[in-house]
This record gives C-alpha cells, structure tokens and sequence, in this order.
C-alpha cells in the first residue's frame, strides 16, 4: 500500500547533501552576520565596549531578539574577563560556543514509538507553511519506514484539501477529507481509520488562525478535545508551525498557541526566505520565560526532503561559516 524509502539509523549524522542545503537555505542571514562579523572580529582589533556594542546591532539585526542577545553578550563579556582576551577576535569562537549551547536545548527529536497510531496535530497562523510542511513531514517519515494517513482538517479553505491531496498522491499517503463539515469531524474520521487499518502515524491539518480571532482559538480548542475522545492521549504532539519571516512576532504566536492547545513542538519554515534566521535564538531563549518549547524540524526550501529535524551545531555552522 505505501512505498517506503530505506530506514535510516536512528541518530545517524545528517546527509552532506542535507548541510549543504541547510548552508544554502541559511544563506540570507549568513550574509547578513558574516560581514559585519568578520569586521568586529578582525586580526588585531582590540577589544573594547565597542565591539560588544557592534555585536549586539548585528545579532538584533538577524532578529536573534533583546534577550537571547543580552545573553549572548553576557556570555562573551564573562568568557573575555576570564580569559584575559585584550583583542577581539578570540571572541569569534566563544561565540559559536555560546550560541551553540544556548540553541542545544531545543534540539529535542520528535520520538513516534510510544504510541500506534502515533497522532500529531498541525496548527499555525495563514500562511505558515502548515499544509505544505505536513506532506513534507509524511515523507520524512516514510524514510523511517512508518505507514502514514493525512487528515485535512482545513475545511475553510478548498485549497487546503486539494494541496493535501496532492501531498497525499506524491507520497502514496491516504487522505481523509470531506467536501464540507467542521475539521473536528474529520480528524476523529481519520484517527477512526488509522487505528482500523493499523498505520503508524496519524497528520492532522487544522485552518490557519490569527491568536486574535478568538472564536477560531476556541475552535482548535475543540479539535484538540475532540482528538482526545478519539483516542484517549491523543493528540500525543502538538506541532506550531511557525514563519521564519515573522521575526519576533514568533515568539508572540509561541506563547498565544501554547496557552490555547499546549504546543509541544516548534517547526521553523522558510528560513531560506529571511535573512532573519537568528530567531531561532530568540525562540531558545524563550524556554526561560515558560514556554520551552522544543524546536523539532526547520524548513530550508520547496522541496520534499528540505524539511529536517533541528540539530543546533548543524544551524550554528551553517549560519556563521563562510
């Protein structure tokens, strides 16, 4: 019934095809840090308030945010006094360190095992990249060797059911969908089926929302509950997909979506469209306020294999390597 590709190793390093494209994806904000870095961190410039000053419009520019900014030169300014440094460039190391360990805990992959059928609920605002990151993310799981079944349960927009069908074509993936009725509906129908047919993991689409349109966060609510009655633990991850584009009102959707349906998961999508890619920082940083929210897969193009788990020495590199 499904084509799988070959199972990969669990934990095994990512593809040099996958860095290369991470590299290329991230380019836009590697271009817009590497300059000004390589000026701040230049041979035999000593180092004074006015380097920590530079970094700091350089990292806010990439939208990396105030406080995991402040962190970050926090950071550095500690490792500097400890070490003695009198010139700058040494810092260019502590700050791949730093910037490293403080992305490190998002990096939390997304386990399946637990559960059969395994059932992950999609939310995000229009335009997100939700639809097309849920057939992207049946792939990926197809190449773990796992049976999946697509859920449509955007039943405002048509688009969103014909964009799923052909997510579900390309794939070999069954997709339940109606013409017309409410998304709770279709995503128990779904869970119903995945459970009678054993497939291993279940992707429930929901309509994009604004967190300000309060009777469509009431809605969701809803699904969510109704996912429960479904199959008691479901939905067992709740993945926000979030616009790499939208810069600090991320962190916003973040906290509005977590508090409404409890987020369990982040995705980053169009990180090859900005040259604002630091806010995944801004996003790490975020897990002190309350919501520690792991970040599971970013999202580096259009194509079927561009969306990956977040790993944070992969991103750090690709973002601060020429």
């Amino acid at each position: 019934m499904f084509g799988f590709s070959k199972k990969h190793e669990s934990g095994a390093p990512p593809s040099p095809s996958w860095l290369h494209r991470l590299q290329q994806g991230l380019s836009r904000t590697r271009a817009r840090l590497g300059d000004h870095l390589a000026g701040i961190f230049g041979a035999g410039r000593k180092l004074d308030e006015t380097v920590y000053e530079e970094l700091e419009t350089v990292l806010l520019t990439a939208d990396v945010g105030i406080g995991a900014t402040t962190h970050l030169i926090d950071a550095l300014r500690r490792r500097a006094r400890k070490e003695g440094y009198s010139e700058a460039a040494p810092l260019r190391d502590s700050l791949r360190t730093t910037l490293q360990d403080l992305l490190k805990p998002a990096e939390q992959p997304l386990e399946v095992d637990s559960q059969r059928p395994f059932v992950i609920m999609l939310a995000g605002v229009n335009g997100a990249g939700k639809t097309t990151s849920i057939g992207k993310l049946a792939r990926y799981f197809q190449e773990q060797g796992k049976s999946v079944l697509l859920a449509a349960g955007d039943t405002f927009r048509a688009a969103a059911r014909e964009q799923l069908a052909a997510w579900g074509e390309r794939n070999n993936v069954t997709v339940i969908s109606q013409a017309s009725g409410d998304a709770a509906a279709v995503i128990f129908d779904a869970i119903s089926a995945a459970r009678a047919r054993g497939i291993d993991i279940v992707l429930a689409d929901t309509a994009g929302r604004l967190p300000t349109q309060l009777h469509l966060m009431d809605e969701i609510r809803k699904v969510k509950r109704v996912i429960a009655k479904a199959l008691p633990g479901a939905p067992h991850e709740v993945l926000l997909v979030l616009d790499a584009n939208t810069g600090q009102n991320a962190i916003a959707q973040v906290k509005a979506f977590d508090d409404a349906i409890g987020v369990t998961g982040l995705i980053l999508t169009k990180l090859d469209g900005t040259a604002k890619g630091g806010v995944i920082a801004a996003i790490a940083h975020d897990r002190t306020g309350g919501h520690g929210i792991p970040v599971r897969f970013i999202g580096v193009g259009e194509g079927v294999d561009d969306l990956r788990p977040f790993v944070a020495a992969d991103f750090v590199s690709a973002l601060l390597d020429a």
